[in-house]
């Protein structure tokens, strides 16, 4: 059986914000001993810019703020009790059920909110205790082998996402669009 549906990136998409910077301050602002991780995040960073780590390894180092938190899970459903409001009308006003988000961030984090929205999630599989991702960073071409593994009867109506960096979901679609604040157009632009 072939099912067809729409699909949306999550952060600058259909959320106003980063949601995973979001959640970092916010755990900061609750937590502020996971701070003394900042460091080794900040090294991680200057050496994933300059090519030498890839992006799922500053991440890990990135995540382990979460292993300061005594209950990350729990705090990502009070985060959302609080940053729900950051959920873009227009996505509001035409959602469905069999949407699908699907994002680089981690899924313990989007999980709250989707299930609150009703809508399925794929998402970077990232240990809520220790950081450590369990397979790859869902961004990119990655999005699509999620995709194509978790749907593979599926086909995507509609895709929408605020970055280039999503092109090759969008290129599976039968339309994509792209988000700018609260402005879609086209994501290929006709010559």
């Amino acid at each position: 059986m072939n099912v067809s549906f729409n699909a949306f990136d999550f952060d600058k998409t259909i959320y106003k914000r980063d949601s995973t910077a979001d959640f970092y301050f916010y755990t900061i602002a609750r937590h502020p001993s996971a701070l003394v991780e900042l460091p080794a995040t900040a090294w991680y960073f200057l050496l994933y810019k300059l090519g030498r780590r890839t992006k799922t390894q500053f991440k890990e180092v990135m995540y382990r703020f979460l292993r300061h938190t005594g209950g990350t899970e729990e705090l990502a459903e009070k985060f959302w009790e609080e940053k729900q409001v950051g959920i873009k009308k227009w996505y509001l006003e035409m959602k469905r059920d069999d949407d699908l988000i699907i994002s680089a961030s981690p899924e313990f984090l989007l999980r709250p909110i989707c299930k609150k929205l009703g809508v399925r999630l794929i998402a970077s599989r990232v240990d809520p205790d220790t950081g450590k991702y369990e397979g790859l960073n869902c961004w990119g071409d990655e999005k699509v082998v999620r995709f194509k593994s978790d749907y593979p009867d599926c086909n995507i109506i509609e895709f929408y996402s605020d970055s280039y960096s999503d092109t090759p979901l969008a290129e599976i679609a039968e339309r994509a669009f792209l988000v700018k604040g609260d402005r879609l157009s086209e994501f290929f632009k006709k010559r």
